[in-house]
């Protein structure tokens, strides 16, 4: 029960992170968050944890818990990185991949499209997770499925706030489907070029994603 709420707890303070509720270098509070949350202080810590785990927070040995947020150069820069290692993801995995991989990655996405019908954005990004982990995975380099696990928990909450950009839940929906069609015709050089566009931020999505953090 505890790590359930304590996952919740987590979520939460992730998105009043990017909402600007925290500013950078702000002391997370222990104390007040189990007030504010209603809940004893093990929870909290355990949130804190994951918050430092994903690397929005710092832990500073007898200091506390601090915000770790990153600025706009270091944000394009964990994209930039984010999207180059998905794209040697997929190009092992175009390659390496087994029928079950596909057929599992295929499920996901119908999951994807599911909560897309259901006009839910939050149940999208947790499908959405697990089809870009099915295809970390895939590539069969478990050195490289951990680089690009962390990462994808560094970005979770700035990934999930361009899901609630107009139209980009159809259109990353149809580059799921291009992806998933190139993978399954082994065309790895495809495969690569979708994804890597996919998760790049650039343009007018990475001003909309700025201006949403300065709000």
């Amino acid at each position: 029960m505890n790590i359930r709420r304590a996952n919740q707890i987590a979520k939460t303070l992730e998105q009043s992170v990017v909402a600007g509720e925290f500013r950078d270098g702000e002391r997370l509070d222990e104390l007040k968050l189990a007030e504010q949350f209603h809940v004893s202080r093990t929870p909290i810590r355990e949130a804190l944890q994951v918050l430092v785990t994903s690397g929005m927070a710092e832990q500073i040995p007898r200091r506390g818990v601090f915000i770790r947020q990153p600025g706009p150069v270091e944000l394009m820069e964990m994209f930039e990185t984010m999207a180059e290692l998905e794209a040697v993801c997929v190009r092992l995995a175009a390659t390496r991949m087994t029928d079950d991989d596909l057929d599992a990655l295929a499920q996901a996405n119908e999951r994807c499209q599911q909560a897309i019908n259901d006009d839910d954005p939050d149940r999208y990004y947790a499908e959405n997770e697990t089809f870009h982990q099915i295809i970390y995975r895939g590539s069969a380099n478990r050195f490289l499925e951990k680089q690009a696990r962390h990462l994808q928990s560094r970005l979770k909450a700035y990934r999930r706030i361009q899901l609630h950009f107009r139209g980009r839940l159809k259109q990353s929906m149809s580059e799921h489907s291009d992806i998933l069609s190139a993978l399954k015709a082994g065309d790895a050089d495809r495969a690569a070029e979708v994804l890597r566009d996919h998760v790049a931020i650039q343009g007018e999505k990475f001003h909309q994603l700025v201006s949403s953090l300065n709000r």
